[in-house]
């Protein structure tokens, strides 16, 4: 391993970074001159723009013959994603959960990991099951659009969003093409720095004689969750919450729906998936979509304990990984004391904060019914 390719390694992140950032700018200028809501906006454009990443990445890994750094990087993005993302945003400020995200987005999330799991049950991603999943792509789009376009005019006025970042003063031809090359020189920076991430992983993989897979569920996909961190945490940190949480849900969507399915469509060869994946990562994915069910429905908001919760989490996932990767001593323990304590105790909480959140909602319906009756 050279210092050459910690250096390609790290220009590759710093790319990936930068061209995110200039490709969600351009292409959310361009989506709220339309009228979108800011949370549409990052359910769909945003969520686009720091997906690209992964695009890229999988793209480059599945043509270069590296197909499972292709999987464990969308695997490895989505559970980030959620503990690391969500979790570091939170810290930032609580996050405001609105009910279409409970309600629909929310739910199509954990329905698309099971389909992913269910796909992948015989070993593989072939085009068949990428040709399924980017049908899901294609419709939640439509569909997620269709919301925004009808609701979209009321909640756009109602919202006052930072200039440097995301309004629109007026669309005409120059701003449209002036946004679009915003959109064009961000994938670019996007394709070549994908391109350094996974030959500097690849080979830092290989020196080190840890399995591609593992490289792809830390490394490169904690670096292509770096657009949606930078993303979710400068959205919270300027108030728009809405933002920060539909960038990752969608984000989350899109990994799994386009991602995978226009890399297993393209790619020549079929998308192997190993059975470390199988038995405990793509489990692991699923239980953190699931977990944001109840989190996001108690309150209708994320608070500081849960993001704290949630950074935790990924702290615990990736020390597994790191230590099941190196086979060591203490791999046994560790993962005895997650199975038993720390995973029910987390269930429990869930299932007391779900039960506390229906008991308070049920209090008030009953108080507005029986104002109604006296009025």
């Amino acid at each position: 391993m050279s210092i050459l390719t910690i250096i390609l390694l790290v220009a590759g992140l710093a790319l990936l970074v930068g061209g995110a950032e200039i490709l969600v700018r351009g292409a959310t200028r361009l989506s709220l001159a339309l009228g979108i809501s800011p949370l549409v906006v990052g359910l769909t454009v945003v969520a686009y723009g720091t997906s690209s990443p992964e695009v890229a990445v999988t793209l480059q890994a599945g043509f270069a013959g590296d197909t499972d750094l292709a999987l464990g990087n969308v695997i490895g993005s989505n559970i980030a994603n959620v503990l690391l993302v969500l979790g570091l945003a939170a810290l930032v400020a609580p996050l405001i959960v609105r009910s279409q995200l409970v309600r629909f987005d929310v739910p199509i999330m954990i329905g698309a990991s099971v389909l992913l799991l269910v796909l992948a049950l015989d070993g593989r991603i072939g085009r068949l099951e990428s040709g399924i999943l980017a049908v899901g792509a294609i419709i939640y789009s439509a569909v997620v659009l269709y919301i925004g376009t009808r609701r979209g005019s009321r909640a756009a006025a109602a919202v006052d969003l930072p200039n440097d970042s995301v309004t629109v003063q007026r669309t005409g031809r120059r701003t449209v093409l002036w946004n679009l090359g915003y959109v064009v020189v961000g994938l670019g920076l996007l394709v070549l720095g994908s391109d350094w991430l996974v030959g500097g992983a690849v080979e830092i993989a290989t020196a080190l004689g840890v399995s591609q897979m593992i490289i792809g569920l830390t490394v490169v996909a904690i670096g292509t969750s770096l657009p949606e961190i930078a993303t979710s945490m400068l959205a919270a940190f300027k108030g728009e919450r809405d933002l920060a949480v539909g960038n990752v849900v969608g984000s989350n969507i899109f990994n799994i729906f386009l991602v995978l399915g226009v890399a297993g469509f393209i790619v020549p060869v079929d998308i192997p998936v190993p059975s470390s994946a199988l038995n405990f990562d793509l489990l692991v994915m699923i239980a953190v979509a699931v977990a944001c069910l109840p989190i996001f429905f108690t309150g209708a908001e994320i608070a500081r304990w849960e993001g704290g919760v949630f950074v935790g989490y990924f702290i615990a996932y990736t020390t597994y990984l790191v230590l099941r990767a190196q086979e060591h001593e203490v791999l046994p323990a560790f993962s005895q004391i997650m199975l038993v304590f720390v995973i029910p105790l987390t269930v429990v909480t869930l299932i007391v904060l779900t039960l506390h959140a229906l008991h308070v909602r049920r209090n008030e319906r009953q108080r507005m019914a029986d104002s109604g009756n006296n009025s």
